[in-house]
């Protein structure tokens, strides 16, 4: 080795070079080895990489090495969620179509993502906003289209006056759109619905087998999916019946609070709303309101509560002679339950914040154990715990589920307009998901609609739909929808005029399937179904955990769909996931009060204080506090900077080492700076073995000393425990046996020369082990250090090195010794000692000798290698 210092400028490029020409990465589906397929959600190209790609990818491809080391098939692919508004309004603003501008983020991301060293079988790549993608998911919509997992209806929607187009609840924010910031409008639309609500209780079943999932990930969906097992329960009018109505149906799952109900509150969109507002010009204002709130469960959530009286009264169900008033509020939604409830505010706090704004009673009918019940009120917190009815008549004593049967009992022997006053009735939260999109950058839905034939799919034959690329954003709204000559095409029935259908689907279908796509990216069909079934489900998957609910349950809705389709032969797509934490940083402010990135700023310690200023001036800076790196906040690092800098490796060895994989790590110069350390450490190391070995060539090797054995069992343990960690996703804590067994060899070295003959061997050894094991996190250095120890071919194509077992024991315990049962002292002896050897030791022992005051022990009790009690 001639260089002192490793230089990764010059070998990282070397090694990514050499990978490619060997093809290493490449997964072939006819290798008959076990398969391993490891996945990380695949990146938009925004133009750039940031942080939290570098420890989401270097996470993957950990572990993509190591099971490619343990002599798997390994698929590792990449690919690109490339449709989407982000790029059309990009396009917009540059007059341009996004078409070019995604292409060229996806040519400077790769090379990006490339200057990483991952191991990605770039073979597989794929886009979403390709035809040779699309096209097989048009023909997916077509094929759940005729299985019956499609449907067309009219809808509620959240409309982006801006955007001009639907906007999904989450993209709803404190009742704004989540990119223009403009008030969201309630329009009634005709959309496309996947039917995901026919699959809510399988989807929800699901989730007690996904094991190798995070349990808040999998109570997150539970929530998300809703299932609530109630009464549907008949409220008699009193008063109003001029609407033509006679009484009013309500899904409740607390009909052991019926005595407390203190009012009824409708949907602004029941249609009984709907009566009622035709002739009341303040409820229909009231209504239009309520729209501008969005549809959101979360926005409605955070909304004030609002109602609208109107005259209208109910029967109390119980309770003789008493009634109830009707609101129409703004808190209750039309597609759960039946978009009527009843207000028990003393036992659910937004019934109780709706009760005080209007002055209505609270009638607590739970009382908490231990409370007394003649003293019991409800001040500003509604009482939701557990606790025994009162107040309820013949409810009265119960426990809260016995009294929810007691009075579905009760309700289903009355009648209200000829039906049982009470049904069980099982509610999902889960919706129909709507896809319909009012924008050019998607996937066309491949529908014509003819006024003879009606709406009709695409054949198959004339796939893939292809978007136009003569489009204009002169004017507001779709630009499919204005195109001059895209929609219009001839009906394949009666060949008649037919319009194209101008929606492009929700992007979230484009990132519901693509990991099956992956398994065979070149098949003539959406899946190669051998293929995806000797892939699928994907054993480890990698992403952040905001996707935990919207695009993990509409991939194993899809998962399932694809199965019914014959595509796929699994139900579930992902059978491990992982959910990383975020990159932080400090931020910095300027005195004016701007944003300053890390890159600008000069830190000054001062003892325990530090202080910043504008790099190159004497201009002082504010440390702020540590933040999800952001370019709104300019806390960012560039990874092509760092890479320039230090290395990827080093990178990739910071984010790895510094937290647990599942929090937030924080980026520090300090940090990255002391991953480069070690890497040079470990150069040097490797270096020094290599240096002994060439002085030593001469020596005949005896066998092992002492020091030797030793050296090898701390090497061994060491591989063994890397290995457990890896396999766990414990990488801080694989990192940490590393920095031990790395400390064990430079001790190891720096006393060689004592006994060269004896331990070089185990030097060696111990060192090519230790590169072997860092090669999935700094695979660059791994090589350099491969080669120079004198191994033939790559370390990425060695296998994982093999740990002795009997190198995993030690040959010295440590054995309690006690006395009448409480622990007096202790033994170190070799493991196996016999009985009459650990006899003679304990009874030398000074504290034994001390308590048998010349006596023999009454008796005397061993475990071997496990305990020994003196009974005196």
């Amino acid at each position: 080795m001639s260089a002192e210092r490793y230089n990764p400028r010059e070998m990282e490029p070397h090694w990514q070079n050499v990978w490619n020409q060997n093809q290493s990465f490449i997964a072939r589906n006819d290798d008959p080895r076990e398969r391993y397929y490891v996945l990380e959600m695949f990146p938009y190209p925004s133009g750039r990489i940031h942080m939290g790609h570098v420890r989401n990818y270097a996470m993957g491809d950990v572990l993509a090495r190591y099971h490619r080391a343990q002599g798997k098939n390994v698929l590792h692919p990449m690919g690109w969620d490339a449709f989407g508004l982000p790029a059309e309004n990009a396009a917009i603003e540059r007059k341009q179509n996004p078409g070019p501008w995604t292409r060229q983020n996806i040519a400077s991301m790769r090379e990006q993502l490339k200057s990483m060293g991952l191991s990605i079988d770039w073979t597989r790549e794929i886009a979403t906003c390709e035809p040779d993608y699309y096209q097989h998911q048009q023909a997916l919509f077509i094929d759940f289209l005729a299985a019956g997992l499609i449907t067309r209806k009219k809808s509620k929607v959240n409309w982006d006056p801006v955007d001009m187009t639907v906007l999904a609840n989450e993209q709803v924010i404190d009742g704004k759109g989540w990119r223009s910031g403009a008030p969201v409008e309630q329009r009634e639309l005709t959309q496309w619905f996947f039917k995901i609500s026919d699959y809510a209780d399988e989807l929800l079943a699901g989730l007690d087998g996904l094991e190798q999932w995070p349990e808040k990930v999998r109570l997150m969906q539970r929530n998300w999916i809703g299932k609530s097992e109630g009464l549907r329960l008949l409220f008699e009018i009193a008063q109003g019946s001029e609407t033509g109505a006679t009484s009013i149906d309500v899904f409740t799952t607390r009909p052991d609070t019926i005595f407390g109900a203190s009012f009824l509150a409708l949907s602004p969109d029941h249609p009984l709303t709907g009566q009622l507002a035709a002739t009341d010009p303040a409820l229909a204002t009231f209504v239009d309101e309520c729209h501008s709130l969005g549809t959101s469960t979360e926005a409605l959530e955070k909304a004030e509560k609002r109602g609208y009286l109107t005259h209208l009264t109910v029967k109390h169900p119980v309770i003789e002679g008493a009634t109830l008033p009707v609101y129409v509020a703004n808190f209750v939604l039309m597609d759960y339950g039946t978009g009527a409830v009843f207000g028990c505010p003393a036992h659910d706090q937004r019934d109780l914040d709706f009760a005080r704004k209007y002055d209505l009673e609270v009638n607590p009918v739970v009382l908490p154990p231990g409370a007394d019940a003649a003293g019991f009120v409800i001040a500003n917190e509604a009482y939701d715990e557990a606790g025994t009815i009162f107040n309820s008549e013949f409810l009265d004593g119960l426990s809260i589920e016995d009294a929810k049967r007691a009075a579905t009992a009760f309700f289903a022997e009355r009648t209200v307009d000829g039906r049982p006053q009470g049904t069980v009735e099982i509610n999902f939260r889960l919706r129909d998901w709507g896809i319909s999109r009012q924008r050019y950058w998607g996937c066309p839905i491949p529908v014509i609609h003819c006024e003879v034939c009606g709406t009709q799919p695409v054949p198959k034959k004339d796939l893939p739909v292809i978007l136009p690329e003569d489009v204009s954003f002169d004017q507001p709204g779709n630009a499919l929808d204005h195109h001059p000559t895209w929609k219009n095409t001839t009906c394949h029935q009666c060949g008649g005029a037919a319009r194209r259908e101008t929606d492009t689907m929700d992007t979230f279908v484009d990132s519901s399937w693509y990991f099956a796509r992956f398994t065979a990216p070149q098949a003539t069909t959406p899946t190669d179904p051998k293929a995806a079934s000797a892939w699928l489900p994907v054993d480890q998957y990698i992403g952040g955990v905001e996707h935990a609910i919207l695009h993990l349950l509409y991939s194993r809705f899809f998962t399932r769909a694809m199965q019914k389709t014959g595509h796929v032969a699994v139900a579930e797509p992902f059978k491990g996931l992982f959910t990383q934490g975020m990159v932080t940083h400090e931020t910095y402010k300027s005195a004016a009060g701007d944003w300053v990135l890390p890159t600008e700023v000069l830190i000054e310690v001062h003892g325990e204080k530090r202080t910043a200023k504008r790099l190159g001036t004497d201009a002082p800076l504010t440390i702020g506090s540590i933040e999800k790196m952001s370019k709104s906040k300019k806390n960012v690092v560039d990874p092509d900077e760092i890479v320039a800098t230090y290395g990827a490796d080093t990178a990739r060895w910071f984010m790895l080492s510094d937290s647990p994989p599942e929090r937030d790590v924080q980026w520090t110069e300090a940090g990255v700076e002391g991953a480069s350390r070690f890497q040079q450490r470990v150069w040097r190391l490797v270096g020094e073995t290599a240096a002994l070995n060439e002085q030593s060539k001469d020596i005949v090797v005896k066998k092992d000393d002492k020091e030797a054995v030793v050296l090898r069992k701390t090497t061994h343990r060491a591989v063994h425990a890397i290995s457990d960690e890896i396999e766990g996703l414990r990488f801080n804590r694989a990192v940490a046996q590393v920095y031990e067994l790395t400390n064990a060899l430079v001790r190891a070295a720096g006393v060689m020369a004592a006994a060269p003959e004896s331990r070089l061997d185990a030097l060696h050894d111990g060192v090519s082990r230790l590169v072997q094991v860092i090669a999935p996190m700094m695979p660059h250095l791994a090589e350099t250090c491969w080669a120079a120890l004198g191994h033939q071919g790559l370390v990425a194509d060695a296998p994982w090195p093999e740990v002795d077992p009997s190198l995993l024991i030690d040959d010295e315990i440590i054995i309690p010794v006690q006395i009448n049962g409480k622990r007096r002292g202790e033994l170190n002896v070799a493991r196996g000692t016999p009985r009459a050897d650990l006899e003679q030791q304990v009874l030398s022992l000074d504290v034994i000798v001390r308590m048998l005051e010349g006596k023999a022990p009454k008796k005397l009790v061993i475990v071997p290698d496990r305990i020994v009690n003196v009974v005196i």
